[in-house]
């Protein structure tokens, strides 16, 4: 039980420590973020926190691929449950949105700190997100067989674009249905206007 009890407050803390990184990573900077300042901010010593993590960029690469495999893994779900259909698309895009407005710092830190990272770190996040890109074209190419695989490409990449700007809106806050919003234009962006009229009787919600 005692040991039980040690591991569970051992990943607590742990959790603790990535959650602060991310906040301050984002808010100053990777390299404007101390040890000691990681420390403080979870009411520990700076050298606490090599109990829990070799350096400051094993954190940032553990928050960097986390993200990652977190998006990959839950976008091969969502299509493995439904390849073929417009609301895999829907549930893909629902699932982005609530992504880009609940880790508003990771995405911060992603877009500025990938450099930041060591060469093999930064390497397995490019290829994470490079296998979550050609899931979604491939989805994509399904449903819009006639479209080239290039335009596509452009496409998935430029919704990624707008999906992954909301850290930089303060104002999105005040917008009643925001998920919504961006959903909408995200599925309007992916298969043209045209095509996306077809799935506006599926939920949105």
């Amino acid at each position: 039980m005692a040991e039980t009890w040690r591991a569970t407050a051992k990943a607590h803390r742990r959790q603790q420590l990535l959650d602060a990184a991310a906040h301050l990573f984002a808010e100053r900077g990777f390299n404007g973020v101390s040890i000691e300042d990681l420390g403080a901010a979870v009411g520990v010593s700076g050298p606490a926190l090599y109990r829990h993590f070799p350096s400051k960029e094993a954190m940032l690469g553990e928050l960097l691929i986390g993200a990652s495999r977190r998006l990959l893994e839950g976008c091969t779900r969502i299509i493995a449950e439904d390849a073929e259909s417009q609301q895999a698309l829907r549930d893909l895009v629902d699932f982005h949105v609530d992504f880009a407005l609940s880790e508003r710092d990771i995405i911060r830190i992603q877009d500025r700190e990938l450099a930041s990272l060591p060469l093999e770190v930064n390497r397995e996040v490019r290829m994470l997100q490079r296998r979550y890109v050609q899931e979604w074209v491939a989805l994509v190419a399904r449903l819009s067989p006639t479209t080239p695989t290039a335009e596509i490409e452009v496409r998935v990449h430029a919704i990624f674009g707008l999906l992954n700007s909301t850290p930089h809106n303060a104002r999105l806050v005040d917008v009643d249905d925001a998920r919504g919003v961006l959903a909408e234009m995200a599925i309007t962006g992916m298969l043209g206007a045209r095509t996306a009229v077809d799935t506006a009787s599926l939920d949105t919600t």
